[in-house]
């Protein structure tokens, strides 16, 4: 299979993917479900549990009970998926070698737990309901399995890589991946490239007014569930007495309610090319003391350049 920055496979098609316009409309699915969860993105990303996390303020039990439920919540979207990989909806973002989670959580699981991980872990009570959701929706309506993916795929393929750092640092996992391998994507070198792809083949499918507005139901719906699991790791967590270290200043900050605030989505948008949240990422970072004085020096070093030359 081609690397994704020049091309990805769908069904023994190679497609290229830097030279997709990316012309959207208020009408696309992608753009209907992004402006329609963006009150749900909100909450999840300022729950106390993912705010704590971004900090690094993660308890080593924590981490392995989310990285299992994560577990439960892939292994009940792929096994769906897996069943309706030829629907004429599903089919084009049917991407197994480049999305899949189950194996890789699996292989983590075996880090975290030891080889006999399998005995040793159960679905949580919050993430059994998002479990059960997924499979009622896969025999009962699949074309809501699109909602389900675009939540977590896209969500991880975005903010994962932040996440797999943090963790890394402040659970002093090894450098070479062991414990992270969900943050992983090994098929997909080049992200972006590889959501403008998903975006344009959710753009294509044939649905309509009606099914558009089911599948922003049970988006939202989706987040919800990973909200109610974030709370349920928050609560879990208030009883483990283990040791954690602040690796950094909170990563939303006072936000206000205002997504744009975040660091981390602005960075993401100025990667795509917004230049109003490129703004807001270079404000951000410059109110930091580390950042403020890395740069305070590199106007000193520059400075003292010019002097030498003009001497």
């Amino acid at each position: 299979m081609m690397a994704a920055d020049s091309a990805v496979s769908n069904g023994g098609e190679n497609i290229l993917t830097d030279s997709d316009d990316d012309i959207l409309s208020p009408n696309d699915l992608s753009e209907v479900l992004a402006a329609g969860t963006k009150e749900s993105h909100d909450k999840a990303e300022n729950s106390p549990f993912v705010k704590d996390f971004l900090r690094g303020r993660i308890k080593r039990e924590l981490f392995k009970l989310g990285t299992t439920a994560l577990y439960y919540v892939y292994s009940a979207i792929e096994e769906e998926i897996e069943k309706v990989k030829d629907h004429a909806v599903f089919a084009p973002l049917y991407f197994p070698s480049e999305l899949h989670r189950q194996e890789a959580l699996a292989k983590d699981l075996a880090y975290l737990y030891g080889e006999d991980w399998e005995s040793q872990i159960s679905c949580s009570a919050a993430t059994q309901p998002y479990v059960d959701r997924i499979h009622e929706v896969g025999r009962d309506d699949p074309v809501l399995l699109v909602a389900h993916a675009w939540t977590r795929y896209m969500g991880d393929l975005s903010g994962g890589q932040i996440l797999k750092k943090v963790a890394q640092r402040a659970l002093k996992l090894p450098p070479t991946g062991e414990g992270l391998n969900f943050y992983h994507f090994e098929g997909i070198h080049n992200p972006t490239a590889f959501k403008r792809l998903y975006r344009s083949r959710m753009n294509e499918l044939e649905v309509d007014a009606e099914t558009k507005d089911k599948l922003l139901d049970e988006a939202n719906l989706a987040f919800k569930f990973n909200l109610d699991v974030f709370t349920e790791l928050q609560e879990i967590g208030k009883d483990i007495e283990e040791e954690v270290q602040d690796i950094g200043p909170h990563a939303h900050g006072d936000m206000g309610g205002d997504i744009s605030k975040c660091p981390y989505y602005a960075a993401k948008m100025a990667v795509s090319g917004n230049t109003t949240y490129a703004c807001n990422f270079a404000k951000t970072l410059l109110r930091h003391s580390t950042v403020q004085v890395i740069l305070a020096t590199w106007v000193a070093a520059v400075a003292g350049l010019v002097a030498w030359y003009l001497m």
